[in-house]
């Protein structure tokens, strides 16, 4: 392989998946108008699960796993496809769709943190660094929502306690796929299993807790279910674990600059959301921080 190919097969699913997941979290939040969140991501996995499979068989990749293969695919569904997609939904009640966004940029941190723990990889003092700086630049943007919400302060909180469960959930999910199990394994069959898992995990668990399926049948809410599940699901998940498997979580992780200033720029003309010299700032020190973090990590 040339280097050419060798940074087209990063550079260009990194693209990919940037510009699609920055349009992802607008639309999640539209997704919060009538049906309850649990509904909504069940919706979204088995279109998704479905999509995968189809195109799967498309390119001739086989849908049977192992055993372990199974239980490998029904942990990563239960991390990223429940938990994660279940606390995403729910903080995008209580914060705009653009802070969420933000502080799921702090991904690389838990990323590496735990590749750290289970990959003994190592990290920087610029990383420590430059993740400090980023944390300071998040609760920036996190006190001015607290001083401006429109909501009760207790709520902007819990918006933040559950966008905090959600980064963790997506980070145990991202460390998973660097195992040597998955790389053993087909990734399309490993994504179609966990998504069609997960789908199954967030249908009982809504029906435990809110009851029988709910659907809202506006085009925007349609549209939305067909977006979320095959251009930010289908097409986006394979390419992000593949960069991954190619070049580690904290590298993977590059798309959290950029992503939270797209979705920012989104919430801005969509949710109106209001610019302060302390929100100017805190961003600009999140983005600041977490490129310093990941140029410590090019070595």
């Amino acid at each position: 392989m040339s280097q050419d190919q060798a940074k087209g097969g990063v550079v260009l699913p990194f693209i990919i998946v940037t510009l699609i997941w920055s349009s992802t979290w607008i639309v999640i939040r539209d997704q919060l108008a009538a049906v309850p969140p649990s509904w909504s991501v069940s919706y979204r996995f088995l279109l998704a699960g479905v999509g995968m499979g189809l195109f799967a068989l498309f390119r001739g990749v086989p849908l049977r796993l192992p055993p372990r293969g199974i239980m490998f695919a029904t942990m990563l569904g239960l991390a990223q496809f429940v938990l994660n997609f279940n606390f995403v939904y729910r903080a995008e009640h209580y914060l705009t769709s653009g802070v969420v966004a933000i502080v799921y940029a702090l991904l690389l941190i838990p990323n590496s943190i735990m590749a750290w723990i289970i990959f003994r990889q190592p990290v920087s003092r610029a990383f420590i660094a430059g993740s400090v700086v980023a944390v300071a630049g998040i609760s920036m943007l996190l006190l001015r929502e607290y001083r401006m919400a429109a909501v009760a302060p207790d709520a902007v909180l819990l918006g933040v306690g559950l966008s905090v469960a959600g980064l963790l959930s997506a980070s145990a999910a991202n460390v998973m796929q660097g195992m040597d199990m998955a790389r053993r394994l087909p990734m399309m069959t490993v994504l179609t299993w966990a998504m069609l898992l997960g789908s199954a995990m967030d249908a009982i668990y809504a029906w435990a807790t809110v009851g029988g399926p709910v659907m809202d049948w506006r085009p925007g809410y349609l549209l939305g279910v067909a977006w979320l599940g095959i251009a930010g699901s289908v097409v986006t998940f394979p390419l992000y674990f593949t960069l991954i498997q190619r070049i580690g979580a904290g590298r993977a992780a590059y798309t959290s600059v950029l992503i939270p200033v797209i979705a920012m720029l989104i919430s801005t003309m969509w949710e109106g959301y209001r610019w302060t010299p302390l929100a100017v700032g805190g961003a600009a020190l999140a983005i600041i921080g977490m490129a310093i973090a990941l140029r410590s990590k090019q070595g």
